[in-house]
């Protein structure tokens, strides 16, 4: 009977999937439907990009629940410049800019009382990046400004043009061309054995 309910459940989920238009529509009037079709379309889009700006799958979930509790407001602001995805990710990325400058906030403040180590001890278990690869690169790019990582993150990983990935971060296309380039140089630099010639 499950499966049966969850078969179902799934087929009117594919057959109500709008067009982006009525999409759009539906989010600016703040139909919960429209939201959610949003959500099963991009969350894991969202998800993904948030992982890789901020390194840490709990702080993405936080930005993902975000993302998506802004959309139907963001929607009204919508101006059809870009698509609608694109749009999206760019609301992810100013909520990851965001989250980090609260989590600075926080971690100076717990920092002066003295009680980061005792509310946030290391749990070697909860590292995502297992690989000594991964972990040096994950490093790397925790030690580039936020800016060059989005540049860096969208053109390198997510594979996207420079002109895709300046839509979405709300930059020029030349800023993001230079922020790309000074990513590369510093995780280059990041990267390289200390002893390497």
């Amino acid at each position: 009977m499950k499966t049966q309910v969850g078969l179902e459940h799934l087929r009117r989920i594919d057959s109500v999937v709008p067009d982006e238009e009525s999409l759009l529509a539906g989010l600016r009037r703040g139909d919960v439907a429209a939201l959610a079709a949003a959500f099963d379309l991009w969350h894991h889009r969202v998800r993904v990009l948030a992982r890789r700006l901020l390194s840490d799958e709990a702080a993405a979930e936080d930005v993902v629940q975000d993302v998506f509790t802004v959309l139907p407001r963001a929607a009204r602001s919508f101006r059809g410049d870009s698509g609608l995805e694109a749009f999206l990710l760019g609301i992810t990325v100013k909520r990851v800019r965001r989250h980090r400058r609260a989590a600075l906030r926080r971690r100076l403040a717990l920092d002066r009382l003295g009680l980061a180590e005792i509310l946030n001890p290391q749990d070697p278990e909860r590292d995502t990046y297992r690989h000594p690869l991964g972990r040096r690169l994950a490093a790397a790019l925790d030690q580039l400004p936020l800016p060059q990582r989005v540049a860096f993150i969208l053109c390198e990983v997510e594979e996207m043009t420079a002109g895709a990935a300046a839509r979405i971060a709300g930059t020029p296309e030349a800023t993001i061309r230079t922020r790309l380039f000074h990513a590369r140089r510093r995780l280059r630099e990041l990267l390289t054995p200390k002893d390497a010639p």
